[in-house]
């Protein structure tokens, strides 16, 4: 299992077009992949409807956990995302 910190950078948070960026790209994973935000809430990163759910603004600090094969990608390639300023 891989895990890491990151901050959420797009100014609106986690709303709808970053979500469904972030899902498009943990579904490319086979790898089990979690987000849990600081207040213990979680979500599975491959549904953009818990992904909103969990309210994540911006400045707030998630953990994108992944248990698979190929963990460690998923994990990178995701923080990547979620580090991202919008275009």
């Amino acid at each position: 299992m891989v895990e890491r910190e990151v901050v959420v950078v797009p100014e609106a948070g986690l709303h709808a077009r970053p979500a469904a960026m972030f899902v498009k790209e943990a579904k490319r994973y086979s790898s089990d992949i979690t987000v849990r935000k600081d207040d213990g809430t979680e979500a599975n990163a491959k549904s953009s409807l818990k992904l909103m759910t969990l309210g994540a603004k911006h400045g707030d600090k998630l953990t994108i956990r992944a248990e698979g094969e190929d963990e460690d990608a998923a994990v990178e390639a995701l923080v990547a995302v979620i580090s991202k300023e919008e275009e």
